[in-house]
């Protein structure tokens, strides 16, 4: 259990926020998410709307059905985001 487990539990959001945050600088897809987190598919795309809505992580199409999804590092919410993530592993552990 990591940090921010042990500080707010283990959801379906935050286990998806966790993999963008560990991935930035990689877009990725659901089917990825949902690979490397072990989440369903569909648990993947209901989690992740809210976090696209609220300008945290940015969606962009591939041709016409295929999305793919990258934390937004230019919304000051992601930003203080990641910050808050990687200073509470410090200091929790």
């Amino acid at each position: 259990m990591d940090s921010m487990e042990k500080i707010f539990g283990k959801t379906a959001q935050m286990t998806v926020l966790k993999n963008l945050i560990e991935n930035q600088n990689e877009p990725t897809y659901l089917s990825g998410i949902a690979e490397e987190t072990g989440l369903s598919h569909s648990s993947v795309s209901r989690v992740i709307t809210p976090l696209i809505d609220s300008g945290v992580i940015l969606e962009k199409p591939l041709g016409k059905q295929i999305r793919t999804f990258q934390l937004n590092m230019e919304s000051e919410a992601a930003k203080l985001i990641v910050d808050f993530y990687y200073k509470i592993n410090q200091l929790v552990e």
